[in-house]
């Protein structure tokens, strides 16, 4: 397991306290990220069944990472349009941190 990894049945935990519906793991995506012939992410995204969500949602894709500080971050997406797949849920994840890091500077 990786340094930065946790068992899927923990990861379930984070996803159901996050969106509130049961989640089950199905299973475990590899899932590397580039931007101009460079890694911007790569790990083991995490597939989990959900059931009820208001949204409709089927499916969350969840991982974590450890940042800077050292402290792991959680990272839990649905899977509603148009996130249909693991990297889809990495890209938008990536894209809410540009966002994010932009606004800082302004």
């Amino acid at each position: 397991m990786r340094r930065d990894d946790i068992q899927p049945e923990e990861l379930a935990r984070h996803v159901q306290a996050m969106h509130g519906v049961q989640a089950h793991f199905l299973k475990s995506i590899e899932v590397k990220e580039t931007h101009e012939g460079r890694t911007v992410w790569e790990g083991a995204v995490k597939v989990f069944a959900l059931t009820g969500h208001p949204s409709g949602a089927k499916l969350a894709y969840a991982w974590t990472f450890l940042k800077e500080n050292g402290k792991r971050q959680v990272v839990a997406i649905l899977g509603v349009s148009p996130v249909d797949d693991a990297a889809s849920a990495v890209r938008t994840m990536i894209l809410a941190q540009v966002r994010q890091a932009e606004k800082a500077k302004n």
